[in-house]
């Protein structure tokens, strides 16, 4: 099994396919990453595609140090140099959404572009700290239900049916910790008073990728922390929090077609 085993010696799982301009995947919360086999799929045919499952999801050992963004970011980096990378396109969805912008601030002499998929960050104060409560009280039940409200109207039924499973798989400590880790605290960078003037410190291209009918909105919210022009914000309205996954093919269509812009921007560095 492909591992690699970070410095306070958490178990990596990941895949390393194809040759080319090296991608790396980061899966969201509760997840790993298979969430990927369409597009590692695409990918591979002329990219080196990484997917790693994050420390305490999939196949991946746990932690005893936690589980929050800048740690997972941590590994990531790990990964990246132990593989011998320099400068890659890092994809990221929900929690892998912040993880990949951590490591672009953190580490931004590895990231050549972010593409991300429905981002996390950004969260008002209104409310989170309820969620967070309802988390910690009752981390899968809380969870459950979250992802019941993340799938658009053609999303096909086995994927709610997927997910539920992997995600009552996912250690309860893991699916508690992850989540509040990613908007308590100073490190809590996805709560927006947090995390403006962080996320404003990206200076790799982004691609993001915003869902649902709140997705015009937090589009804005992110196109003002990072107005650069070489940014590009888009919302599919009509799709749910795993895009990616409910139209595979548009999401690696329009990934392919960004790609070109992240090349031209590395160049003229």
């Amino acid at each position: 099994m492909p591992s690699f085993t970070t410095d306070d010696d958490v178990e990596l799982f990941y895949t390393d396919e194809g040759e080319g301009r090296p991608v790396l995947l980061l899966h969201g919360w509760a997840c790993d990453g298979t969430d990927w086999a369409w597009l590692d799929t695409d990918l591979a045919r002329d990219h080196r595609v990484i997917v790693v499952d994050h420390r305490g999801h999939g196949r991946s050992g746990p932690a005893t140090t936690g589980y929050t963004p800048h740690l997972f970011a941590a590994d990531a980096h790990q990964l990246i140099r132990a593989l011998g990378l320099h400068q890659v396109v890092v994809v990221g969805h929900s929690m892998g959404t912040i993880i990949a912008s951590v490591l672009a601030v953190e580490r931004p002499e590895v990231v050549s572009g972010l593409a991300l998929v429905d981002p996390v960050y950004g969260k008002s104060d209104d409310g989170l700290d309820q969620v967070l409560a309802g988390i910690t009280r009752n981390p899968h039940g809380a969870a459950l239900a979250a992802f019941a409200s993340f799938y658009g109207d053609a999303a096909p039924n086995w994927l709610a049916a997927w997910h539920r499973r992997r995600l009552l798989g996912t250690p309860a400590n893991v699916v508690r910790d992850a989540l509040t880790g990613l908007y308590s605290g100073p490190e809590g960078v996805g709560r927006a008073a947090v995390g403006r003037d962080f996320l404003a410190r990206r200076r790799a291209p982004i691609l993001a990728v915003y869902a649902g009918a709140s997705g015009h909105q937090s589009a804005e919210w992110d196109r003002s922390v990072s107005p650069a022009s070489n940014n590009r914000f888009e919302v599919w309205a009509e799709h749910g929090h795993f895009l990616h996954e409910e139209d595979p093919a548009r999401f690696a269509h329009l990934l392919r077609d960004w790609l070109p812009t992240v090349e031209q921007s590395t160049t003229k560095c």
